[in-house]
């Protein structure tokens, strides 16, 4: 009986160590998540539910709103840090007429197939407008596995788009962002550390055995975006590759230790009362944040975040002026509750008397 009696204990014992062996990975794993589960509603709801759909670039064309955004599909991929399972093979353009109004999904624009050059992964695009063309920039990795930006062209804003025979010379890295100046010139902001490859660029040449997340030079100035003017034609670069220059308000560069600050992922200028707003996910800190310049290249002083995170681990936006407002198009996973399976959204974005931008919670209490 003694020996039953310790057995029995014993195993009560080891039982409660592995429950709470299991409560503590519970909140690790919980703690990585965002305040999703400490709200109870969301702000605004997905646009569309028929299709999966993430990182949306918007724009106001012929009076109505065309939405350029990823198209999340499921995927036998694992999950994992260099974003292989997000693998999208195509992109449908989404309009509407108005804010919450009707949405049209207008089907397939462009399908990996018809991209000469391409191997997988078809991932964050935006579109342009100019010289009665319409440019869809896409970045997809080539053959060998490197992310380079392409382009296609239609004159239609909806599509279909045909693909030029080869990307962009010069171009690398993700997220291709275009913003066409008051004086019409157009310049292209892209790239993004980790799965977007840009820390395995140093001088124009790409090292495949490189970092698989940042310059890993955590008191040094962070990698940072990139910038190029386009050529008149929309399909080249009309220069060099220059870089982001984001800075603190002592001039400082921002560090790579910096998480909560520097610059991830997902770039997007728009311009407002004459200033040049540079905005950006912080990746795997969660935040949009913000830095305003003066110039189409900066250098951009940071100035804080101005979106809270969403359910999910990415953020991507736009931000869009429509009838003297301004929105923010941005995505979470309120659909699938899953990272790679993503729905778009829209909710007003406003810009203080001082310039700054009002904070955004994209949960309600």
């Amino acid at each position: 009986m003694n020996e039953l009696r310790k057995l029995i204990l014993f195993t009560a014992v080891t039982g409660m160590a592995f429950a709470g062996a299991c409560q503590q990975a519970n909140q690790k794993t919980e703690s990585k998540a965002t305040n999703a589960d400490k709200k109870t509603g969301y702000l605004s709801q997905p646009i569309i539910s028929n299709i999966y759909t993430a990182d949306p670039s918007a724009h106001l064309f012929n009076g109505k709103i065309y939405i350029y955004p990823s198209h999340d599909i499921e995927t036998e991929t694992k999950e994992n840090d260099s974003g292989d399972h997000f693998d999208m093979r195509d992109y449908h353009i989404l309009s509407m007429d108005s804010i919450n109004g009707k949405v049209t999904d207008h089907g397939v624009a462009l399908s990996i197939g018809d991209i000469p050059w391409a191997g997988r992964q078809l991932w964050a695009p935006d579109a342009a407008f100019k010289n009665g063309t319409y440019y869809l920039y896409f970045p997809v990795k080539d053959k060998s596995g490197v992310f380079r930006i392409g382009v296609a062209t239609s004159k239609n804003p909806a599509g279909p788009f045909k693909a030029e025979p080869t990307p962009i010379k010069g171009s690398f890295s993700i997220d291709p962002a275009v913003f066409t100046d008051t004086d019409g010139a157009s310049y292209m902001y892209f790239g993004g550390i980790w799965g977007g490859q840009l820390q395995r660029w140093n001088n124009g040449a790409y090292d495949k055995n490189g970092s698989k997340t940042d310059s890993q030079k955590e008191n040094e100035p962070a990698l940072s975006a990139k910038v190029a003017k386009l050529s008149s034609d929309m399909l080249s670069f009309d220069g060099e590759v220059k870089d982001v220059q984001l800075v603190d308000k002592q001039g400082k560069p921002l560090l790579t230790k910096d998480h909560d600050r520097r610059f991830f992922e997902g770039g997007w200028m728009h311009k407002f009362n004459g200033k040049y707003y540079f905005t950006y996910s912080t990746g795997d800190t969660h935040y949009l944040a913000y830095a305003i310049g003066d110039k189409p290249y900066g250098p951009f002083v940071y100035e804080g975040t101005f979106m809270k995170p969403v359910q999910g681990w990415t953020t991507h936006h736009s931000i869009l002026e429509i009838n003297g407002k301004w929105y923010i198009f941005y995505h979470d996973t309120q659909l699938s509750g899953k990272t790679h399976l993503r729905n778009v959204k829209v909710t007003e974005l406003k810009h203080k008397a001082d310039g700054t931008i009002e904070m955004i919670d994209p949960f309600v209490k």
